[in-house]
């Protein structure tokens, strides 16, 4: 099993280019269910996420041309076999359940196992379910899948109780092939959901509001193929600014727009950071250590909760004390126990962390619980003192690629070792 190696204690600098988001790249990839015609989508980052999601596809019939070691990938859904998503393919990778939607919306029905647990806490998928029995679907559960059907599915007024993302998308990709109108309210606000309206609109859809929390779509009969290019990840912008910001160092991201992470910024001027923001770009320069600054997840475009591990790690060095509160999911604090093996101070009280911010971290052996918190240990090992060497990478596998090559690029000292 590989491991990552980090000799800490060295600022980052230099510049460095984002991939293609993972959670826009998903749910556009599942997209191409909905078109009836060849889908070419270029910046598809090269993970693990992605390689599953084009296996499930593959199984679902599609047509699967990936390159991606070029990040191309070509999509054609014109000889589906099966509508069953198996648990085997949907275990590991809860986005999957998007599915549902599309196949649902252009085949009429739709078998899709129920995702497994997941680390950072349960993430219910009753808000899909409700919203598309709105839209004239029925559903049985059945065991642990979910049998949905409909001969067409009807336009119709839904408002989710809370504005989630994978139910937004799953409910704007069934909406885009049902008849008439359908007025989705309470959506999710995530530049990804964007991204994917963006994708739709380009097969044909007729939507309108994406971005904002009432979004307008009135159903079509059927779309056609597309070309589209996967925005930037502002996760992974914001992971290396993290690591620059607590390294001491001079960082620039490119590709992609600053206002995706405008809230992540913010926070990093108050803690003392110079943030330039330009024309798809964004640089980081520290003028010192770190202020420590209290914090709260929100949706967006409020705090990204796929930013607090990292946030984390820059409070675990900052001057003073923080809090950190997060909303969104409630076993979100495991990688807690693991930066207190580098020596940070990090007590937790229900839903918030108190974190003492140290002059110095040492090096130690750690262990990545989830996708975040492998970046927030890299972050923390970057500045500790001596040696890290983290295990259980494969969860850092699933969110970014060739992290330790652009890490190396900002002159880290960091590599993947057997």
């Amino acid at each position: 099993m590989d491991k990552i190696k980090i000799i800490g204690g060295k600022p980052l600098n230099g510049k460095v280019e984002v991939s293609g988001a993972k959670n826009a790249a998903l749910p556009i990839l599942i997209s191409s269910l909905l078109a009836d015609g060849p889908c070419r989508f270029s910046r598809v980052p090269r993970l693990q996420d992605i390689r599953t999601t084009l296996k499930l596809l593959g199984h679902l019939g599609v047509s699967v041309n990936a390159h991606l070691d070029q990040n191309q990938v070509e999509l054609h859904a014109d000889h589906i076999h099966t509508l069953d998503a198996p648990y085997d393919l949907v275990k590991t990778m809860r986005a999957s359940v998007v599915v549902l939607g599309p196949l649902l919306a252009r085949f009429g029905r739709a078998k899709v196992s129920l995702p497994g647990g997941c680390a950072i806490g349960a993430r219910p998928i009753g808000f899909h379910l409700a919203g598309l029995e709105k839209l004239g679907a029925e559903i049985q559960l059945e065991g642990g899948y979910v049998i949905a059907s409909a001969k067409r599915l009807r336009g119709n007024r839904v408002a989710f109780e809370f504005p989630s993302v994978g139910a937004t998308e799953n409910l704007l990709m069934a909406s885009v092939l049902a008849e008439g109108e359908t007025i989705l309210e309470n959506c999710a606000k995530e530049p990804e959901v964007v991204d994917l309206a963006k994708t739709l609109k380009a097969m044909g859809a007729q939507i309108e509001g994406e971005g904002t929390e009432t979004i307008h779509v009135q159903g079509k009969t059927s779309l056609v193929g597309c070309d589209h290019e996967i925005m930037g990840d502002r996760i992974e912008a914001g992971t290396f600014l993290a690591a620059g910001f607590a390294s001491g160092g001079n960082v620039r991201v490119d590709g992609l727009n600053p206002d995706y992470i405008e809230s992540l910024l913010v926070k990093f001027e108050e803690a003392g950071a110079k943030i330039t923001r330009g024309d798809g770009f964004i640089g980081l320069q520290s003028l010192g250590r770190p202020k420590a600054v209290d914090m709260t997840t929100q949706p967006y475009p409020g705090f990204p909760t796929d930013m607090q591990a990292q946030f984390m790690a820059v409070m675990a060095v900052a001057e003073g004390a923080s809090l950190i509160s997060e909303t969104i999911f409630e076993n979100r604090f495991m990688h807690v126990s693991e930066l207190a093996r580098l020596g940070a101070d990090i007590a937790i009280r229900g839903n918030t962390a108190i974190v003492k911010g140290q002059k110095s971290l040492r090096g130690a052996p750690i262990m990545a619980t989830d996708l975040r918190a492998s970046a927030s240990l890299i972050i923390a090992g970057l500045c500790a003192q001596g040696e890290t060497v983290i295990d259980r990478i494969y969860h850092l596998d699933r969110g970014y690629e060739r992290v330790e090559e652009k890490i190396q690029q900002l002159g880290g000292s960091i590599e993947r070792v057997r």
